[in-house]
């Protein structure tokens, strides 16, 4: 079946983008990464969107997050394209978009993803990409996938909560609750002992107590 899991390596493939052919594991190098798809060029929600991506490009690059897009138009079209997404932030149409876009035209990587929206059809009836969103860590692997439809606009400031989130739970023995923000305390994984956290957090760990008596909401500052 077309699409990837979480874990999985993510496809190394070759494609014409914006900045030239890139192979997309040179692309990203040592970095984590972040693909996002929308379904087309010259569309209102989309202009949005990618306005906001480049409005906020220097949050990921703090995180050393490589971000690029992706949809089913052509380079001389994405390039066009950029002009108003870049007007639209009032940045001047002059000013580069801060990141490049996949032109997948032949529709060849949107198949190979799973990322074609069976509801959202063109004028010749064929499918548009939905809005994905991709976050491959520096092993290549797939850490987080998620998909709107095309008439849901993405939400950027959750996509870097989620990137922080898995950032640290990378190198922390933790995972965070809901609604966590960088910062805020986080939960003690459940596969640690008490004593292996108390080893592992010199600031804590404190324990909420529970009706069922289970000591499994564990909270340290990581």
């Amino acid at each position: 079946m077309p699409g990837i899991l979480l874990g999985d390596v993510f496809p190394n493939f070759e494609a014409e983008t914006t900045i030239g052919k890139i192979k997309f594991h040179d692309f990203l190098g040592n970095s984590w990464g972040i693909l996002f798809s929308h379904p087309r060029d010259f569309t209102p929600v989309c202009t949005t969107e990618l306005a906001c991506a480049a409005k906020i490009s220097n949050e990921f690059k703090k995180r050393n997050v490589k971000m690029i897009a992706l949809s089913i138009d052509s380079v001389a079209d994405h390039l066009a394209w950029s002009k108003d997404v870049m007007a639209f932030n009032s940045d001047g149409a002059d000013s580069p978009l801060p990141f490049p876009i996949i032109a997948d035209d032949k529709r060849e990587l949107s198949v190979q993803l799973g990322m074609l929206d069976p509801d959202e059809l063109d004028k010749n009836g064929i499918p548009l990409t939905a809005r994905c969103v991709f976050v491959i860590g520096p092993d290549k692997k797939m850490k987080l996938s998620i998909l709107y439809p095309a008439t849901t606009g993405r939400n950027f400031d959750e996509l870097l909560r989620a990137i922080d989130s898995l950032q640290l739970t990378a190198l922390k023995k933790v995972a965070t609750p809901v609604d966590w923000k960088p910062g805020e305390k986080c939960m003690v994984i459940p596969s640690l002992s008490d004593a292996e956290a108390a080893e592992l957090f010199p600031n804590g760990v404190t324990t909420k107590e529970l009706p069922s008596g289970k000591k499994y909401l564990r909270y340290t500052q990581p």
